[in-house]
């Protein structure tokens, strides 16, 4: 294929996806009436199945047909905002980084529509709806798309707003249960406080790029113009002062990259705005594996490393995405070890390995971050939808001490289950390992202030991964069950459709390390020097230089992490229950804080919904509305027509005809009277 033709493909990959859900989603609300199951998996799993192709010879053709520092191809539809010297381009960016995005988004995407084919038709819920839940997957997988391919900022921002809109009907998908509504409404409210913070930060760049004569807000013309934003500063507000800063001004890429911050930290779950994703567990689990592996918790991943060069140039905003990102992690992976509900223990997985990401970017370990993030999306796909078929083979069953006893009645779930819990826990040789192995070696290496605590914390939280992953699996497929008689008896393995997509993702979880092997290990096992493709194919993006021997004291903290871990969680959850059970009850005061997520949710609620909206109720419903405007302003008006009719008006209607005369010959004499006075 050619490159022209190439560039003509790349529109098709994000528009697939939407064009299915328009078309789907237009026919429902016209005519309230379904396609057949058939047609309606057959048109939304071929939406993805074709882009995802389309991406795959795009990505070629980007790979092979170019110089290494001319890889990119840009589709340009039209004009979209022009305003001077502004123009807001219409257009699509396949470059390294979008391409292994797009891979990545319409690759697991596809599996996951497969996966959903087969859920949604055993899910008895009055409120399924199977041409519904193809609708908002595709829509989020098209929105998504969208993100990681537009070629500016503004087509970005649309993006972002498409993967809000989409996560929040797939995760009040099950309208009829009031949990699922709550978590909707909270995972829409939280996204809102980073959709301000990113927009305030387009703005801010817009305005920063027109004062040095480039008015853009492309990516590529920001990074080739970013070096004369390096010493700008700008004026911040008088307040900020009093809190303690040194100055009355901040260096401008801080602060823009503080405010893309804010987005990112709402949309990939960071602290302190990580308390949607563990309650989007309430959506249907291909929906939850698409939100956590797939689409809206990488978009903020994605920005981060897309606007790379911005905190390169502001040391203060990097510090924050690495202690945010370190914190992040070690507070997931803790509330994680705790947590009895199956689906909450890997949406609290979710928040603690895309912290590792984080920090990973935040010391400019670009390809370590992304390696982690494409084998995440792997292994976590497969352990979301896994678990997926555990709660329906059991009867929407979720707590762990409900389960056990699964491998005889599941093979095909506990085999592939098992393969992601051991990517998860990071054990030779799945790309788990591989990929945080770079991370850890990534941060032992990093140059700043306080290095070696954020290593220590690394390497503790992974080892608590690596023990939850161990409990995870031993509980739910290990030793007897613990399900009642009527349930245990009727468990079976899943549908066909179901099964395909967990060994097709358990697979790459074994082998998609390959793509990213560290040069160290290729040179060792397989005697090829520059095993690591992923970094050659991403450095005219990320600017990485070559990468680095492995170094001997990370990976040996790694990999006694990874294994010290899982021997804890087999001593104590296989061998000595007992023990473990002695051990618990200990600790109870520390489990009931980590099941509760150390009380966060409460403090939010305490300190800001509730006065929030005692205020709204009791000073604007209840004062401003109900008193001041519905009485005071609305019923004031009304009673002063009322009086007017009641005290003057209706008292001129006597029904005489002799007063309705002379008021007229009165009327008829003041008009002649004006007019000859006029004249």
């Amino acid at each position: 294929m050619d490159i022209e033709h190439a560039a003509a493909l790349i529109p098709w990959i994000p528009l697939l996806p939407l064009l299915a859900a328009a078309s789907s989603g237009v026919w429902l609300l016209l005519t309230r009436r379904a396609w057949p199951s058939t047609i309606v998996w057959l048109v939304h799993c071929a939406a993805p199945l074709l882009a995802f192709a389309i991406s795959v010879l795009a990505t070629w053709v980007l790979a092979t047909g170019f110089e290494p520092d001319e890889r990119f191809l840009t589709a340009n539809l039209y004009t979209w905002i022009s305003a001077g010297d502004f123009h807001a381009e219409l257009a699509l960016l396949l470059d390294p980084l979008s391409a292994v995005m797009a891979l990545l988004v319409s690759g697991v995407g596809s599996l996951i529509h497969i996966h959903a084919a087969g859920r949604m038709r055993v899910d008895e819920r009055p409120d399924r709806g199977y041409q519904r839940s193809g609708v908002y997957l595709n829509l989020l997988l098209g929105a998504m798309l969208v993100l990681v391919l537009g070629d500016n900022l503004v087509l970005l921002f649309l993006g972002w707003q498409g993967v809000g809109v989409a996560s929040y009907l797939l995760i009040g998908f099950w309208y009829l249960d009031g949990r699922a509504a709550h978590a909707a409404q909270r995972a829409f409210v939280v996204h809102r406080i980073g959709d301000l913070g990113l927009l305030l930060g387009i703005c801010l760049l817009f305005w920063a790029y027109s004062e040095i004569g480039q008015p853009t807000l492309a990516f590529r013309t920001m990074l080739e113009h970013a070096p004369a934003l390096a010493g700008a500063r700008v004026d911040v507000p008088w307040w900020l002062g009093l809190a303690g800063l040194d100055v009355p001004t901040w260096s401008l890429a801080s602060l823009a990259g503080l405010l893309l911050l804010l987005g990112a930290c709402a949309k990939s779950a960071q602290l302190p705005l990580h308390v949607w994703l563990p309650d989007s567990v309430a959506a249907p689990a291909p929906a939850s594996a698409l939100i956590q592996a797939a689409a809206t918790a990488t978009a903020g991943v994605y920005l981060i490393a897309r606007m790379a060069f911005l905190y390169e140039m502001a040391p203060g905003a990097q510090a924050t995405l690495i202690w945010i990102g370190i914190g992040t992690a070690f507070l997931g992976a803790s509330i994680a070890l705790a947590q009895r509900d199956i689906e909450r223990v890997l949406a609290w997985s979710t928040v603690s390995q895309l912290g590792f990401v984080w920090v990973a970017v935040g010391v400019t370990s670009y390809t370590a971050a992304l390696f982690h993030l494409i084998s995440h999306a792997f292994f976590k796909a497969l352990l979301v939808l896994a678990a997926g078929s555990v709660v329906v083979a059991l009867g929407r069953e979720r707590r762990l001490e409900r389960m056990g006893g699964l491998r005889g009645p599941m093979p095909w779930t506990h085999a592939t289950f098992l393969i992601g819990a051991w990517a998860l826990a990071g054990l030779p040789p799945t790309s788990g390992f591989f990929s945080r192995d770079e991370i850890l070696g990534g941060l032992f290496r990093a140059e700043l202030y306080g290095a070696e605590w954020v290593f220590a914390l690394g390497v503790v939280a992974a080892a608590m991964t690596s023990f939850y992953a161990a409990r995870l699996y031993l509980l739910v497929f290990d030793g007897p069950s613990r399900a009642s008689y009527s349930v245990g008896r009727g468990v079976r393995e899943q549908n066909a459709s179901m099964v395909f997509p967990l060994v097709v993702l358990s697979g790459f979880a074994v082998l998609g390390g390959i793509f990213g092997l560290p040069d160290t290990w290729g040179a060792w096992i397989f005697g090829v020097e520059r095993s690591n493709s992923l970094h050659y194919f991403l450095v005219p993006v990320t600017g990485e230089a070559d990468p680095e021997p492995a170094d001997l004291v990370a990976l040996a903290a790694s990999l006694a992490a990874a294994f010290g871990g899982v021997a804890v969680a087999v001593a104590l959850y296989r061998r000595h229950l007992r023990l473990s059970r002695r051990w618990l009850f200990r600790l109870v005061p520390l489990q009931r804080a980590l099941v509760e997520g150390l009380w966060i949710d409460a403090l939010y609620e305490r300190s800001l919904v509730r006065p929030l909206r005692g205020l709204s109720h009791g000073l604007v419903a209840r004062t401003l509305d109900a008193r001041w405007i519905d009485a005071g302003l609305f019923g004031g008006a009304a009673r002063a027509v009322h009086a007017l009719a009641d005290r003057w008006i209706k008292r001129s209607q006597t029904g005489l005809v002799q007063s309705y005369v002379f008021a007229m010959l009165v009327g008829v004499l003041a008009l002649l009277a004006w007019l000859i006075g006029g004249a």
